[in-house]
């Protein structure tokens, strides 16, 4: 399966972000948007259809069954998945099985839309960790593109965890499974694109929008 290359993140993309923008969902790739329930809600077919929209991965663990559900498997196909917004969560199981759901959406010329409740956490998590496996990067370089697409993001700190370990995991799989040209591409797309996917803060900025996030989170 051949996929666009990854767009760079752009600084009007921060200039005209507001706070409003987390109730909305954002395209993070070509074709792949991530965002909260309420873009998914009874009352989103008409925009969800005009997006073309045509696949979902509906993020929710039990307690929120009730008002987090898939509202029209007749229109759009749907992967619930049970995952609590829980450090303790092992979200790694989940990773593959929205890879391969994306990847289909992806292969049969859908969209697809990943969304938990606020879009922060779970999804965020999910999608971070698509971003890395598909485009062979570290957990970083896509936690940052991911991040200039939906500025909000903010997984907990055992999604966090997780998803760097995910790093040394799917790149010792991936190596196994490539060509030696493969592992040469992956390498020159790393090296050429790692550079531009970093935003003007510095590292220890980063990890204070992490703290940042996390408050916002809360509201």
């Amino acid at each position: 399966m051949e996929f666009p290359c990854l767009p760079l993140c752009r600084d009007e993309d921060a200039e005209l972000w507001t706070y409003s923008k987390r109730r909305e969902m954002q395209e993070i790739i070509p074709r792949l948007f991530l965002g909260p329930y309420s873009s998914a809600s009874k009352n989103k077919l008409p925009e969800l259809q005009k997006l073309g929209i045509t696949h979902v991965i509906c993020i929710r663990q039990s307690l929120e069954a009730k008002f987090i559900q898939p509202n029209f498997p007749q229109f759009l196909t749907y992967l619930v998945l049970d995952i609590a917004d829980n450090p303790v969560e092992n979200i790694t199981d989940f990773f593959p099985k929205s890879k391969e759901f994306i990847d289909g959406g992806l292969q049969a010329g859908g969209k697809v839309l990943v969304h938990g409740n606020a879009g922060l956490s779970r999804s965020a998590a999910i999608v971070v960790a698509y971003i890395m496996e598909t485009f062979r990067m570290s957990f970083k370089d896509a936690f940052m593109h991911v991040k200039g697409r939906r500025f909000c993001i903010c997984p907990n700190d055992g999604f966090i965890h997780q998803l760097r370990l995910y790093e040394a995991i799917y790149l010792a799989k991936s190596t196994v499974q490539i060509s030696p040209l493969e592992q040469g591409r992956s390498l020159s797309f790393l090296s050429g694109n790692s550079g531009n996917l970093k935003r003007k803060h510095g590292e220890e900025e980063e990890e204070e929008d992490f703290c940042n996030f996390k408050k916002i989170s809360r509201i």
